[in-house]
């Protein structure tokens, strides 16, 4: 167990709220994601590597989504934790691992997108599935080494009689592996909305210079890193700039009273992380016009209706418009 000293603060809001609002996430996100990969893995006839990248955002959202019934649980018990030590190290392991890789694969996604557009002649653009497929391994690669600390160390500690289980603690002295934990939560943000950010001021400057384009395939672009720049925006922001707070304040101070605002923001902004789960379904349909086509012609079927769309699939950009072009290797 470790260090009882570490700064806890009971926060009857929190154990009210957070509850109710992760059990909306995990109905929502549940159907969502399943939506999602049911369309990956049945209805998507024409794969290229964005969609590998998408299909590793679905499953990542998913094993996130699956975490929250052990998360809801715990603030139900009002920050106590009955399932032991290791379990408390697979659930925090898991959440970061995973929530890092909706991160990345968001920002892979969006990397793609802005390479067919803006630079449409650059080699990368003629990837083959197979490589997408050792860029996707590459990324769960570097995402597991860069948080299976989690996995060597106890989270748990005794407040009040309840064991609590918790990665973002605020303790006395330099831990670093705590270092590293607060550091790459900042970090795996900033480096990508940095990115995000630059793909969407180049991606709209060529849709401002094509005016002929305004209702095809750069437009849809835009569409598309708009919708990851505002995932962003609601889902780490928040949580980023109150952990910064944090690190100010430890900075400045070491008793636990001049935290107690700054944690109760972080842990109230952390819960919009979730919601990257949940919102990811609607990236996916402005991602592809495969995908939305898809998404059209599912909805369609379950009203019974038929569409005269349903034989037209556009095609991604950067690519032929007469080309049909099926799933490479």
């Amino acid at each position: 167990m470790e260090n009882q000293s570490c700064c806890a603060f009971p926060e009857p809001i929190l154990d009210v709220t957070l509850p109710p609002v992760l059990i909306f996430v995990f109905v929502f996100g549940t159907i969502g994601n399943i939506i999602g990969l049911w369309m990956f893995f049945f209805l998507m006839k024409t794969w290229k590597p964005n969609s590998v990248y998408l299909l590793n955002l679905a499953v990542a959202d998913t094993v996130v989504i699956f975490c929250l019934p052990f998360r809801t649980d715990y603030y139900m018990r009002l920050k106590n934790w009955i399932y032991g030590d290791a379990p408390c190290r697979i659930l925090l392991f898991m959440l970061a691992a995973n929530r890092a890789a909706g991160i990345f694969f968001l920002t892979a996604v969006a990397v793609d997108r802005y390479l067919k557009i803006v630079h449409p002649h650059n080699r990368i653009n003629k990837m083959t599935l197979r490589y997408a497929v050792y860029v996707s391994c590459g990324l769960w690669v570097l995402i597991v080494a860069m948080t299976a600390y989690l996995l060597f160390e106890p989270h748990l500690f005794l407040q009040n009689n309840r064991t609590q289980c918790e990665s973002f603690n605020i303790c006395p002295g330099t831990n670093p592996s705590a270092i590293w934990h607060n550091t790459f939560y900042v970090l795996q943000f900033l480096v990508p909305v940095c990115v995000i950010a630059y793909a969407t001021a180049r991606i709209t400057w060529q849709l401002r210079s094509k005016t002929i384009d305004k209702t095809g395939k750069i437009k849809r672009a835009v569409q598309f890193v708009m919708a990851v720049a505002l995932v962003f925006t609601i889902c780490f922001i928040p949580s980023s700039m109150s952990r910064i707070a944090v690190f100010i304040l430890k900075s400045q101070y070491s008793e636990c009273s001049y935290f107690r605002e700054a944690n109760l923001a972080f842990y109230t902004t952390v819960c919009f992380t979730y919601f990257n789960s949940l919102l990811n379904p609607v990236v996916y349909y402005f991602s592809s016009p495969v995908f939305s086509g898809e998404f059209k012609k599912a909805f369609n079927k379950l009203l019974g209706r038929t569409s005269a769309e349903d034989g037209d699939q556009s095609t991604e950009p950067g690519t032929n418009s007469t080309s049909t072009e099926h799933t490479r290797s």
